[in-house]
């Protein structure tokens, strides 16, 4: 056992154990729609640029290239509406999960320090907070809790949000900054606000497909100041990097550079092809676009198909998942689990993500067409 096994929830995947099993004697297999992990190609450009780079026998930086990181601060000017950043700003990371755990401790936070996630909300949040000591706190109004608490160090948003798909507004992330911000001058105490974009290339309705899904360093929200603010993102999903493990995390410049100082003694350094991928990767919006429309098709026949066999869809505005439940009175996502899992479909049960989302199922996209077209065809027999 491990030490630190008892103040940690059980490892969430590990009980679909009995219903991965069940969904295996379907006679036509399982579909597996639970994990979400990616199934399609990584782009010949990106790969070809890991090849050239596989030549590595020095120590690459802990801080990444300057190309990589400039390719960054290209890309949120680009992509994300943010303009200027510094590329100092900007730090690579073991994907964007190692940052998500471990950021309440990198930052120094411990016994008595709350830490503030969302209501319905990836585990890593709470799991971050119990690793470093500090309080984890459900919040669906982190800046009501702002204004109430003088205890909240960290404050982590998810826009869009996985698993619900729900994305935050320009309003909604100003709402939260202001709020810590005037928590930190009322107890001279920073308040750091994380947001986890990670889906945020994956829009599906508007206003985010035309308008993009704001960031919290926008400045609309930021109101020209990034103290105290750090944006986390991931190739994984836009471009199928799950594999080489490629994120980043930017934003205060001055908390980046803390963060880099601790890395270092830490050893936590992205491998040097993985950054050269990484820069060729987010230089290249062909292969977003083109992936886009994979999960774009998937996404159409997975709705249609579930609302056919009587589901509802909420939500799911962006991401690679729909959160869907039964049409009628609420059913414990474990029974819809069942359901589903007699029909040889594997998916993800609401309550991994929060007792606020028990009623739901998360379905996801991540999935070849050929098995999307199964899975469309065994719900709509069903």
């Amino acid at each position: 056992m491990g030490l630190l096994t008892g103040a940690l929830p059980d490892f969430p995947w590990d009980s679909l154990a009995p219903v991965t099993q069940l969904a295996r004697t379907h006679p036509g297999g399982v579909i597996d729609l639970s994990v979400g992990t990616p199934v399609d190609p990584t782009p010949e450009v990106v790969r070809e640029a890991l090849v050239a780079a596989a030549n590595a026998p020095g120590y690459p930086t802990t801080h990444g290239t300057v190309a990589l990181r400039e390719s960054v601060a290209a890309w949120f000017a680009r992509r994300r509406g943010v303009p200027d950043l510094d590329p100092d700003a900007v730090l690579p990371t073991l994907g964007s999960k190692e940052l998500v755990a471990f950021l309440p401790s990198l930052l120094g936070l411990g016994a008595g320090d709350v830490v503030l996630h969302p209501a319905i909300a990836y585990p890593t949040y709470d799991v971050g907070a119990r690793l470093a000591g500090a309080t984890p706190l459900p919040a669906d109004d982190p800046a009501e809790l702002l204004a109430q608490r003088d205890d909240v160090r960290l404050v982590w948003l998810n826009s869009p949000g996985n698993p619900d798909g729900s994305v935050l507004g320009v309003e909604q992330l100003r709402d939260v900054v202001r709020a810590a911000r005037a928590a930190a001058t009322r107890t001279g105490r920073p308040v750091v606000v994380a947001s986890d974009e990670c889906y945020a290339e994956l829009a599906w309705d508007e206003p985010w497909v035309s308008g993009g899904v704001p960031s919290v360093l926008d400045p609309r929200v930021t109101e020209g100041d990034r103290t105290g603010l750090l944006a986390v993102y991931s190739l994984s999903k836009q471009s199928n990097l799950a594999g080489y493990r490629a994120a980043f995390v930017a934003g205060d410049r001055d908390l980046v550079l803390g963060l880099l100082e601790t890395r270092k003694h830490a050893g936590m350094i992205v491998p040097a092809p993985v950054q050269a991928a990484m820069t060729v990767a987010l230089g290249d919006d062909a292969h977003v676009a083109e992936q886009r429309r994979r999960y774009r098709r998937r996404r159409v026949a997975l709705r249609g198909g579930l609302e056919a066999a009587g589901y509802v869809v909420d939500r799911s505005h962006a991401g690679l998942y729909l959160w869907a439940r039964p049409d009628g009175p609420p059913q414990d996502a474990w029974t819809t689990l069942q359901d589903l899992a007699g029909l040889g479909l594997l998916v993800a049960p609401g309550s991994f993500y929060g007792a606020a989302a028990a009623a739901h199922v998360r379905v996801a996209l991540t999935a070849t067409d050929e098995h999307v077209a199964e899975a469309v065809a065994r719900l709509s027999g069903a």
